[in-house]
């Protein structure tokens, strides 16, 4: 071949391949995500709940983000969840390869003004919420404890997780409202610590946690009739829990208790909820908000999430940062009255 056709093969070659680009981009560039790794942090401790939501969505989650980047899990209970959300805010890789799952007692850390987020809700990337699970109070068979009025009857001692969790503020907020009393042990790390807890005698029952989380962690126990739900916190009752009366049924005709009842049931509406750092690239926020979207809709997710007894009940990611800021907007009054009945 003379030079001159050599330099025309080279440059038909180079003119294919920017037409090719041109015409298919996913010829041009590769995935962003293609031979990343994305790493899930849970705010949950090795067998919590939110655990076992991070490490099924981290074997299904891959397959619906182009580039299909493997997912890893990281553990970082503490605090009721703020070591996890402040490391990801300050710490945590800002380019798209970090998320959380954050901890549903959070909202309300921040709604009644509590110290230690360093970062506001409102400034984090809100990719989805994957459960809708009403929160339960609930109580161990041999703590004889079965009902409210039992509550009100003699001292409950109830596990708590860190002093911004809401297992250890929902007690104190049913202790005003009901005249219950529960008192809170806290320094548990995980959901499974405190089952055992309340299997050896120790603790009377749980604060408050998804009632998701005790169907996924204490399926035969609740089938065998070993744990009292006393009462619940959601829109309306939970259609297995038909007797254990809502927060905003035992407010009462009392408007300021009804005020706080609703902020209350609004603010820990959220489950699961997932996020990405602050300053994450909103081109890679789509993508992560596509593939959540994508994720429960598929069939052997959902299946396995079947078989583990957990609640999959997706709220897009706009949507769970428009309910933060409705919450965070809460009247001061309102917000005033709260503290006071959680003794914040």
């Amino acid at each position: 071949m003379t030079k001159a056709a050599s330099w025309v093969a080279t440059v038909g070659a180079c003119v294919i391949a920017l037409l090719a680009g041109v015409l298919n981009p996913a010829l041009a560039e590769k995935p962003f995500y293609e031979g990343k790794t994305i790493t899930l942090s849970s705010y949950g401790g090795a067998g919590n709940n939110y655990d076992t939501y991070s490490r099924l969505v981290s074997r299904h989650l891959g397959k619906h983000i182009p580039g299909h980047p493997n997912i890893i899990v990281m553990n970082q209970p503490g605090a009721g969840g703020l070591v996890a959300a402040n490391y990801t805010s300050r710490i945590a890789p800002q380019d798209g390869t970090f998320i959380t799952l954050v901890s549903d007692g959070l909202l309300m850390f921040e709604a009644t003004g509590r110290k230690g987020l360093q970062d506001s809700l409102t400034k984090f990337k809100w990719l989805a919420a994957l459960s809708s699970s009403n929160v339960v109070t609930a109580t161990w068979a041999g703590s004889h404890i079965k009902t409210i009025d039992d509550a009100r009857k003699r001292e409950v001692r109830l596990g708590g997780s860190g002093a911004g969790a809401m297992s250890s503020v929902v007690p104190e907020l049913y202790n005003s409202f009901a005249g219950t009393r529960f008192t809170v042990v806290q320094g548990y790390r995980s959901a499974p610590e405190q089952n055992l807890a309340m299997e050896r005698g120790e603790l009377d029952g749980r604060g408050a946690a998804s009632w998701t989380s005790f169907k996924n962690l204490m399926p035969n126990e609740i089938k065998d009739g070993k744990l009292n739900v006393i009462a619940q916190i959601g829109t309306s009752r939970a259609s297995d829990l038909p007797d254990a009366p809502l927060l905003t049924e035992l407010a009462g005709s009392d408007p300021k208790k009804q005020a706080i009842a609703q902020f209350v049931s609004k603010a820990l509406t959220l489950s699961r909820s997932v996020a990405a750092p602050p300053h994450a690239p909103d081109a890679q926020v789509e993508i992560l908000r596509k593939g959540f979207a994508d994720l429960v809709k598929d069939p052997e997710f959902l299946a396995e999430a079947d078989r583990l007894h957990l609640d999959i009940g997706f709220v897009p990611g706009p949507e769970v940062g428009a309910l933060i800021k409705d919450v965070l907007s809460t009247p001061k009054d309102v917000i005033d009255e709260t503290k006071v009945m959680m003794k914040l």
